[in-house]
């Protein structure tokens, strides 16, 4: 559905949308889960971007899992969906337990290589760059700077 409109109009309705979503999970406390992708170029770069929508932070390639859906199958279609690429190898890392939008939620944390630049799919994601492990932008989202750590502390730095 989203494919059908322009991608101005889509970029438009985003943030509207994600007003809803929050206000939704918020009321209704139900818990839900998602994907974070941790993508390294081949000198260990980390992969960060910036949404259309929400708050004006860098974060990770990702998002909600479909019931039912195998979380390897969601990381790997959220990241092919924003970035226009496909992983060839992708690997769990860890699993967080946190809150978001007033509903508990679990984050399947995954690490992939990727030797392509991403392009952004101008509609959810309007910037993507490699930065420095050692030398991330701010404002990084807390939840990425959790989701980080996580796969600092598994030594996959």
């Amino acid at each position: 559905m989203p494919s059908l409109l322009p991608a101005p109009l889509h970029r438009a309705l985003l943030p509207l949308a994600h007003r809803v979503r929050h206000h939704w999970r918020r009321w209704r406390k139900a818990p839900i889960a998602g994907v974070s992708v941790i993508v390294t170029n081949l000198a260990g770069d980390v992969l960060l971007l910036k949404h259309s929508y929400g708050p004006d932070v860098w974060s990770l390639p990702g998002g909600g899992l479909a019931r039912g859906e195998d979380p390897l199958v969601a990381a790997r279609r959220e990241v092919r969906e924003e970035l226009g690429v496909e992983l060839a190898r992708i690997e769990p890392v860890g699993t967080l337990e946190e809150v978001l939008s007033g509903s508990p939620h679990t984050a399947l944390i995954f690490a992939a290589v990727c030797d392509r630049q991403p392009r952004p799919d101008g509609r959810e994601v309007v910037v993507a760059r490699f930065f420095p492990s050692h030398s991330l932008p701010e404002p990084l989202g807390r939840t990425t700077r959790a989701r980080i750590a996580v796969w600092k502390a598994r030594g996959t730095v």
